[in-house]
């Protein structure tokens, strides 16, 4: 498996991450709730289908099992790396522990899987590489995700 969704700025994912630890869980975690927590660029919606996919929100934007898992922040990082080793698996074929370094096969990973632009293709590793800044590899995965 390897998702598709990128961010076309992850300047403001870390806060938005943050604010989820945070802050209660919504209803539904949708673009009003993303505005009203603070983040009102256009760029900054697409976390929501980006959640989805690690399997933070039901397709309806529903907050999952894994949403309120990651609100502990002694268990955030571990429950970030088994999302990613799920929605993000192949790259973690590429390489057990995937780094920065690692950027180029990551990109090409993305390139040849999607069949997407270099310039997509390096949005998509991009996305990838801030939601592993917000991860512990090394942690024990506490929670199954679920799609």
């Amino acid at each position: 498996m390897l998702t598709k969704r990128y961010l076309v700025s992850t300047k403001n994912l870390a806060a938005i991450m943050r604010k989820i630890m945070e802050g209660t869980a919504p209803p539904k975690f949708t673009t009003s709730h993303l505005k009203g927590i603070g983040f009102t660029s256009s760029n900054d919606v697409a976390v929501i289908v980006v959640l989805k996919d690690l399997g933070f929100l039901s397709a309806d934007g529903t907050p999952t099992q894994l949403y309120h898992d990651y609100r502990d922040p002694s268990r955030s990082k571990g429950v970030m790396a088994s999302a990613l080793k799920h929605a993000y698996e192949d790259i973690f074929h590429l390489s057990e522990r995937p780094t920065a370094s690692d950027r180029a096969a990551i990109k090409g990973k993305f390139k040849s899987a999607h069949n997407v632009s270099d310039k997509v293709a390096e949005l998509q590793a991009k996305t990838f590489l801030a939601l592993l800044s917000l991860a512990d590899l090394n942690a024990t995965a506490p929670a199954k995700v679920e799609n």
